[in-house]
């Protein structure tokens, strides 16, 4: 297996205490993305994605329903996979953390961790949040009214003081900031200086990794004193060593040295400062990149139930009409750096404006125009010089967008190409044409590119294009313009119903 062929790529594991929204389909449907693309290219990939089952959060969220936890998550996966599955996620596997195989990897990763001295007994006083499965330091929560608030959830923090057991973090404090500070591990890189910076600030603390039973009973229980379990972020992290096998084989550390994470900013701490240590007392290598992106925000704050801002999954399919519209619609919004306001107005003009009158438009012109004018026979004529140079510079910019992560720019630079084909369809009418097919193979062929490009973001709909128009979806290194001999054109298909303006 070749390490250059081989990509690896993670979401977070989400809490499965209600049903995903669109930032959770944010995160996935970009990860998705990635895989699909790097298919495309020709890579051997491995897509995990999952939940995180244990913890303070869920054993309440299952004792308010007046069930055990296990029978709780186990009604409420099936709901995630149904929505992954609407949305085209393409995963290797699903990860639970109450899997057996995780199970016994949390236990063999602590065991390691005691026997080398870095675990040690203690006790800890602090504000916690349960929704956030994490405690807050002076100066990381807000203040109101004279009370701790979480900042991510707006609730009131609650104070623990409890004998637990520490992971000697700070030991590993300047092999953490060296990762941080002087690699490319982090992208982009304004999330490192931030991680850099509360180092050098704070410093790496000792964490504490355990919860006593008589308070939180739902986790893997340490191996080494079973009155505790695992703290639900040590579990929840080692599932991206669980999901290729952890251990010293081949596949393990060749599908390691590519990782790449995909997470919300709001998970930075725990997937670089807390999870670099982690790896590094293990003597795993740290992840190839912690892809992180800001959020889809809604009312000025981030999406989540308790907040009131949600906006379902079932909202945007119900707008939108297809799970590939809204998956153009969240990359097109995609912004790494920047918080994007949730805007219904600016969904659908993107939506109206390229997918129904750019994209849909030009396909239903080729095909009709194919099967009217030449019985959906479109052989290659002379090729356009304008129309391949464009074609080329496209593919060309998108690779290095794509691989840069840069998904937004990429589909504006394969919208640039489709709306050059409907300005040359405009400008030379083959409608009128007494030859018309060297200008529709052109057009054809153009289409063809944008479409391949297309596919990791919309893989039905580019699908369906290339069946009717009658090419393939292939590897992006092999795309070249003026490849294909000749289409066979069976439909011209209506591809995406407009949506009406109106705010709702």
């Amino acid at each position: 297996m070749n390490v250059s062929r081989v990509f690896y790529v993670t979401t977070p594991i989400y809490y499965p205490n209600d049903l995903p929204h669109i930032g959770h389909a944010y995160t996935t449907v970009l990860a998705d993305v990635l895989a699909r693309w790097h298919r495309l290219k020709g890579s051997d990939v491995f897509f995990l994605t999952g939940t995180d089952e244990h913890g303070l959060k869920l054993q309440r969220a299952a004792e308010k329903k007046g069930v055990k936890p296990k029978e709780f998550v186990d009604r409420m996966v099936p709901e995630f996979k149904r929505y992954w599955k609407l949305l085209e996620i393409s995963y290797n596997r699903f990860i639970r953390t109450t899997d057996i195989d995780h199970e016994e990897v949390v236990k063999k990763a602590l065991e390691e961790l005691h026997s080398k001295g870095l675990i040690y007994r203690g006790t800890y006083r602090g504000w916690y949040c349960s929704s956030c499965e994490k405690f807050y330091s002076e100066g990381e929560y807000e203040e109101k009214e004279g009370k701790k608030i979480c900042p991510i959830h707006v609730k009131e923090l609650e104070w623990v003081e409890e004998e637990t057991y520490f992971l000697k973090l700070s030991a590993y404090q300047d092999e953490v900031l060296k990762l941080v500070r002087d690699t490319d591990i982090i992208h982009p890189r304004g999330y490192a200086r931030e991680i850099a910076s509360k180092l050098e600030r704070e410093g790496l603390r000792d964490l504490s990794i355990a919860r006593p039973k008589d308070r939180v009973y739902w986790g893997v229980e340490l191996p080494f004193d079973n009155r505790y379990v695992v703290y639900v972020w040590i579990d929840a992290l080692l599932n991206y060593l669980t999901g290729i096998g952890y251990g010293g084989n081949r596949k393990f550390r060749e599908y390691w040295s590519v990782v790449h994470h995909v997470i919300g900013k709001d998970i930075l701490w725990f997937h670089t400062a807390i999870w670099f240590a982690v790896l590094l007392m293990l003597d795993v290598p740290p992840p190839r990149r912690v892809l992180v992106h800001a959020f889809i925000i809604n009312r000025g704050l981030k999406m989540g139930k308790s907040v009131g801002n949600v906006v379902m999954i079932d909202d945007m399919l119900d707008r939108y009409y297809t799970a590939d519209s809204v998956r153009y619609l969240l990359m097109r919004l995609l912004n790494l750096e920047k918080d994007v306001e949730f805007d219904v107005e600016l969904l659908d003009n993107i939506y109206n404006g390229e997918l129904a009158d750019t994209y849909g438009n030009l396909v239903r012109r080729v095909g009709v125009l194919s099967i009217k004018k030449l019985g959906g026979v479109v052989k290659r004529g002379e090729l356009d010089e304008e129309l391949r140079g464009k074609s080329e510079e496209v593919v060309e910019e998108v690779v290095k967008l794509m691989d840069n992560y840069k998904i937004s720019e990429s589909l504006v630079k394969t919208f640039d190409l489709l709306r050059t084909t409907n300005a040359y369809l405009n400008k030379t009418k083959p409608w009128e044409s007494e030859n018309p097919e060297p200008l529709l193979y052109n057009a054809i062929e153009a289409t063809r590119i944008a479409t391949n490009l297309l596919n990791p973001v919309m893989p039905s709909v580019t699908r369906k294009v290339a069946e009717a128009l009658g090419f393939e979806i292939i590897e992006v290194d092999k795309l070249k313009y003026g490849e294909v001999k000749e289409f066979r054109v069976r439909e011209a298909p209506i591809l995406f119903k407009k949506v009406k303006s109106d705010i709702s």
